[in-house]
């Protein structure tokens, strides 16, 4: 019986080896070194510096789907290839509270390249639209047309209403 209880210690202690040792807190977003079109999620320190330590599988919602990841010395590939430009928004939660980023992708040929977009000018550009729009009368009209073209981008890229409003509001509560 002793051998038992031993040998399934053993094993536990085998397979709490291998689950989550550490919490990612921040992560880059990078193209995929295999230059597959997919992305790499890259977990990193607060001073943006690449966290080799980070293995094993992490739970991200990627523009609204649950994909679980394997990170394997702090990187982890996007499973799904990006086939044209568009907004990817990656949200990662753990005991610390919610990490996410807004990321376009932008894409020319076989290369992507991710820019990272700080989800405060999502919510600052219709906001100076607006006082535009009502410091100068006249402007109106030029005003509403950058503002549908503005809602025309993000919605045709990947972006919509709900990631828009989720995006602007996990950047506020990021400033708290």
């Amino acid at each position: 019986m002793k051998r038992i209880l031993l040998l399934l210690s053993l094993c536990l202690t085998a397979f709490a080896g291998k689950a989550q040792t550490a919490a990612i807190n921040n992560f880059l977003v990078k193209e995929n070194l295999l230059k597959n079109n997919k992305l790499a999620i890259i977990a990193a320190d607060s001073l943006n510096n690449p966290n080799e330590n980070i293995n094993g599988t992490y739970t991200f919602s990627v523009s609204g789907f649950t994909q679980i990841l394997k990170f394997n010395d702090g990187i982890a590939v996007l499973p799904l290839p990006i086939d044209k430009s568009t907004f990817v928004y990656i949200k990662h939660q753990n005991d610390t509270g919610t990490h996410s980023k807004l990321v376009y992708v932008y894409k020319k040929d076989t290369d992507l390249s991710p820019y990272a977009i700080n989800s405060l000018w999502l919510f600052i550009i219709p906001i100076a639209l607006i006082i535009i729009a009502f410091a100068f009368r006249k402007l109106i009209i030029f005003v509403v047309i950058v503002f549908l073209v503005f809602v025309y981008f993000n919605h045709s890229n990947g972006l919509n209403l709900s990631t828009f409003f989720e995006s602007i509001f996990d950047g506020l509560k990021n400033l708290v």
